[in-house]
């Protein structure tokens, strides 16, 4: 399917501009026609490379498009060239000083070429010829980037409302559902007290009450325990995708590690610190104005330190004390340790949890 709109893309274009000079009269006579539509055909053959060597291709076409000057005076095929810049810039990873410089040396190439004297080529020519389609390429990049960059965040916010909501489940389940489970054990093992054994058959079936209620009691903790927890992927070792994920063109997100980096963690203190990190940052992306974050993770032999930090103004509400920042509290609370969350000098946001580990490997 991309192949045919590709084809679709370099017949429309070249229909275009022999239709376009032939209307103006600047195709010359009719033998002057295949010259035009060979040279159209070959200024929008190079899009084709625009996506895989956005810079080559509009060089090529920049390169196609002189030589078709130097034939066809005032040919229109300069417009697919300034396309192509535009295009370059806008697929190209790099920042597009490099792509101005190029388009600009070709605008002046361009004049000399057309026969203007460069020294009345005016600046708006090159503005409007050089310039413009490289900010129009990068304002169309910048747009893209943030738009992907929204549909992460809002694709994190969803997994972490999700998590939160099965957290919530799985406690409401664990009060209601535990506490009966336990009553049953506890009421089967007192009757059993009290009968001492006067009736075998009445003795094994309240053993039997008891032990599948203890064993029910078992297993709805062990479900409950992966309904509450992340899934076994989400860890540390998730962390380079989580910021990769939530960086931007308008956000370093850097992670450092410090200590005894090479020393695992406890399971639930592995997913315990992926939790922190990731309601760390939504919340930056979400109400903070921050250019720059730092992950800093320093892990000792009882202790795992995660600490994030932005330079950004706190606005909104995040100073306000949400689900998501009593859920991270509660984390790691239950591991038995301490979060610390405020803001710092002399402007910026932190997070710190400190994880015992146990002095585990």
């Amino acid at each position: 399917m991309r192949s045919l709109r590709e084809v679709l893309l370099v017949v429309g274009v070249t229909a275009s501009l022999v239709l376009l000079a032939r209307w103006e009269g600047r195709g010359g006579p009719p033998q002057g026609l295949g010259l035009l539509v060979g040279s159209s055909l070959c200024v929008t053959l190079p899009l084709l490379l625009r996506r895989v060597l956005p810079l080559t291709s509009a060089v090529l076409s920049a390169v196609v498009g002189l030589g078709g000057l130097g034939f066809l005076p005032a040919w229109p095929g300069m417009l697919v060239t300034m396309g192509a810049f535009c295009a370059a810039v806008y697929h190209r990873e790099r920042g597009p000083g490099l792509v101005l410089a190029v388009c600009g040396c070709w605008v002046l190439v361009s004049a000399v070429v057309a026969g203007s004297p460069v020294q009345i080529f005016t600046v708006t020519d090159l503005v409007v010829m050089g310039v413009a389609p490289v900010a129009t390429g990068y304002a169309l990049r910048l747009h893209r980037d943030r738009a992907e960059q929204a549909l992460r965040v809002q694709r994190a916010e969803a997994d972490r409302v999700s998590a939160e909501e099965r957290a919530r489940l799985a406690r409401d389940v664990h009060d209601s559902v535990g506490h009966h489970l336990t009553a049953i054990r506890m009421q089967a093992t007192a009757v059993r007290r009290v009968l001492g054994g006067e009736s075998a058959v009445a003795d094994r079936a309240l053993g039997t009450i008891a032990d599948l209620s203890s064993s029910a009691l078992d297993e709805v903790r062990g479900l409950l325990s992966t309904l509450r927890d992340v899934p076994a992927g989400a860890g540390l070792a998730e962390l380079d995708r989580l910021v990769g994920r939530l960086s931007g063109p308008e956000r370093r997100i850097a992670v450092t590690w410090s200590g005894q980096a090479a020393r695992a963690v406890p399971p639930a203190v592995d997913r315990a610190a992926y939790r922190v990190v990731q309601e760390a940052l939504t919340n930056v992306v979400r109400h903070s104005g921050a250019g720059v974050v730092d992950v800093r993770l320093h892990r000792d032999r009882d202790l795992l330190v995660v600490t994030v930090v932005d330079d950004g103004p706190v606005v909104g509400s995040a100073g306000l004390e949400g689900q998501g920042l009593r859920g991270m509290r509660e984390r790691v609370r239950q591991l038995g340790g301490t979060l610390a969350v405020g803001p710092r000098e002399p402007g910026g946001w932190r997070v710190r949890a400190e994880l015992p580990t146990g002095g585990t490997a």
